[in-house]
Formats: C-alpha cells, sequence, structure tokens
C-alpha cells in the first residue's frame, strides 16, 4: 500500500513539474473531440474551449487524416444535396421556394464535381467509401428515409417550413465542413476553393433562414 501511494505521489509530482507533457495531452484530448463530433455531424457545435470560430488547423500527422476525412464527408454531402430540387417535381410550390432549391441543388453539384476533379488529381481519396462507423451511417440512413417521407406527405406551408429546416441543417454542416476542410487542407489551391464553398454554404444557408423566418412569423401591422 505503501509503495502504491508513493507510486501516486511520485506521478503527480511529475505531472507538476512537466506542464508540457501536460499541454500536449490536453490537445490530443481536444483533437479526439474534435474528430468525434466530425464524424457525428456536429462540427458547427464545437466548444468548450478547445475550438473557437476560427478553425485552426491540427498537428501535421492528423491534419492530414481531418482534411482527407472532412473532405469526403462535404463530397457525399453534396452529392446528396444536388437531388434536392428534384422534391419540387412532386410538389407545387411557390416561384421564390422554387428558386431557392434550385440555387442550392445547382451550387451542390458544382461543388460535388468539382471535388471529385481534386480527387482525381490527389489519387488517394475514396470519395465513395464511408468513414461513419456502421451504426452512424444505419441512423443516417433511417433519419433520412424518416425526413423523406414526412416531406412528401406534407404540402403547403407545412412542406416549406419542413423543407427549409432541412436544408438549413444541411447547408450548416456543409458550410462547416468547408471550413474545416480548408483549415487542414496541404494544397493552398484546393484550401482556397474549400474556403469560398464554405462560404457559399453560408450564404446560400442565411437565406434558408430568411426565408423559414418570414413563412413562420406573422406579418407586421
Amino acid at each position: 500500500m505503501e509503495s502504491q501511494a508513493e507510486a501516486t505521489r511520485a506521478a503527480v509530482s511529475k505531472s507538476q513539474v512537466n506542464p508540457q507533457g501536460e499541454t500536449c495531452l490536453r490537445r490530443r484530448m481536444c483533437m479526439r473531440k474534435r474528430l468525434v463530433f466530425l464524424a457525428l455531424g456536429l462540427a458547427s457545435l464545437l466548444g468548450g474551449g478547445c475550438s473557437t470560430s476560427k478553425v485552426a488547423p491540427a498537428a501535421p500527422l492528423e491534419r492530414t487524416q481531418v482534411g482527407a476525412n472532412s473532405f469526403v464527408l462535404l463530397y457525399q454531402l453534396l452529392e446528396q444535396e444536388k437531388n434536392v430540387s428534384k422534391l419540387l417535381l412532386v410538389k407545387r410550390e411557390r416561384v421564390e421556394l422554387k428558386r431557392l432549391i434550385k440555387k442550392i441543388s445547382s451550387a451542390s453539384a458544382q461543388g460535388a464535381k468539382t471535388l471529385e476533379k481534386f480527387a482525381k488529381q490527389d489519387g488517394g481519396l475514396p470519395l465513395k467509401q464511408s468513414s461513419l462507423p456502421a451504426g452512424e451511417m444505419a441512423t443516417r440512413e433511417a433519419i433520412a428515409a424518416t425526413r423523406t417521407k414526412e416531406l412528401l406527405s406534407a404540402s403547403g406551408d407545412e412542406f416549406e417550413v419542413s423543407l427549409l429546416m432541412t436544408q438549413s441543417e444541411a447547408l450548416t454542416y456543409a458550410w462547416h465542413l468547408a471550413k474545416v476542410a480548408s483549415a487542414n487542407d496541404p494544397l493552398p489551391a484546393r484550401a482556397r476553393y474549400l474556403s469560398g464553398l464554405g462560404e457559399e454554404m453560408k450564404t446560400l444557408q442565411a437565406q434558408v433562414v430568411s426565408m423559414l423566418r418570414s413563412r413562420r412569423l406573422p406579418p407586421r401591422p
């Protein structure tokens, strides 16, 4: 018992006199938290003192993994978003909504196409391969199926609000994925494009929120 207590005291004493090692451990824990949130599609909700509004690049070895992972997730999301305008083929909605949804679909299609070109130049990015755990993928597919069913069964204001809320979530995710990918991309040209793509997704998300507010708030007298 005494030898165990002495070992414990020695370990505590060592950590107290080695702040640099403690700092490295804290950084590793923060990076693990970032990767977990990114895999869950919650990159925009990182907090707890480990991140700020400005995305800092990861350590050199982790930077490649974070950049590649966020790049692939962004491509897969844009591939889904480019088809969102197909919902309008079976719904008769007002012109303003159709125009915005088509802008989102077009921007997503162009973004996915450009990312695919970058990936071919790189030669090592498996765009079609899932980088998420099997359970997370199954959950996302179940959520997507539920939301699709809800959208197809809704009409009028209910359909519009549901669609706009879904697009706000998707564009927020795309915006932050592009932001993280840009901050951790080793190629300057690709990093610049990803940064611009993130700003485009951010602008579209703001337009969605603006339209959503106009539909949910009563008109001023």
